[in-house]
């Protein structure tokens, strides 16, 4: 099974900035216990990707939002972070779990509440200026923005794709395609804080963002931050800043789970596989591209 909250808004005037990261996690394992009938003792460990660990995200989330749950005491959990595949390394992690024989079934999945924690809350070497010197370390959106130019993606391409993904989402919610996995967040009164997906705009053109101004030409130009790109890409004379908040990933708050096993333990539990996880893979690249 797998299951998700809806995506919020990751900002103070989002709808799930009042809503614990915990509280997020926690519903959606008493909605897997649900949907599937386990009993508190099925699962033997849960596994969940934080990218930052700190204040509401801290003191291993796994392990207290199982508390919260309804799998209780029996439920140990494990938080892990690996940037922005943590959600998928925790996939990762349960499959071998489940892979080399240490355990039956496995939860596992992702967190992350950037209105409540920010992303960069938990500071770390990456802003160590030794380590962005030596090695030219900068901004995600200076990232894209340098891929781009190596790759020729001009700024009408991204916008033409922002607002086709846009239109879309937007079909793929009118259809009802989503309702199976997205599990509404409701509060401690049974109210209703989200059941849908906040961030899509449906009513995005690639006119309308053509007359958004860049994110990250200013910081990239001004702060030097392009020029730390040259160190290792010195072809790239200047680098042309096509991102911005209309074609960029979204910032969200949200959470998900997946259940995964071998094939005897679905028999064993009345449970009809979705999925096969044939192969997982990681490897280290050059960061500056990240």
């Amino acid at each position: 099974d797998s299951v998700r909250t809806p995506r919020g808004r990751g900002k103070d005037n989002g709808s799930l900035y009042t809503t614990r990261p915990v509280r997020l996690l926690a519903g959606l394992l008493d909605g897997v216990k649900a949907r599937t009938g386990l009993a508190a003792d099925a699962v033997d460990d849960l596994v969940i990707g934080c990218v930052t660990q700190v204040s509401d995200q801290g003191a291993c989330i796994a392990r207290t939002a199982a508390l919260l749950s309804g799998f209780g005491l029996h439920l140990p959990g494990v938080t892990l972070n690996r940037f922005c595949g943590s959600g998928l390394e925790a996939i990762n992690h349960a499959a071998a779990m489940v892979g080399s024989g240490l355990h039956d079934l496995v939860l596992a999945g992702g967190v992350e509440s950037m209105s409540r924690v920010p992303m960069g809350s938990d500071g770390g070497a990456l802003f160590d200026p030794d380590l962005v010197l030596d090695v030219g370390i900068v901004p995600q959106g200076i990232s894209a923005d340098l891929l781009a130019t190596l790759r020729g993606i001009t700024r009408e391409d991204a916008d033409r794709f922002a607002a086709e993904s846009q239109r879309r989402a937007a079909a793929a919610m009118a259809a009802g395609a989503f309702t199976r996995s997205i599990q509404p967040v409701i509060d401690e009164n049974g109210q209703v804080v989200l059941a849908v997906d906040e961030l899509p705009r449906p009513d995005t053109t690639a006119e309308k963002l053509a007359k958004l101004n860049p994110s990250f030409a200013m910081m990239g130009e001004q702060f030097g931050l392009d020029a730390l790109t040259r160190k290792v890409y010195p072809q790239v004379e200047r680098v042309n800043h096509i991102h911005h908040a209309g074609n960029s990933s979204g910032i969200v708050d949200g959470a998900a789970v997946a259940l995964i096993g071998h094939r005897e333990a679905g028999e064993r539990h009345g449970l009809k596989p979705r999925a096969r996880i044939r192969a997982v893979a990681t490897v280290g690249d050059e960061p500056v591209l990240m």
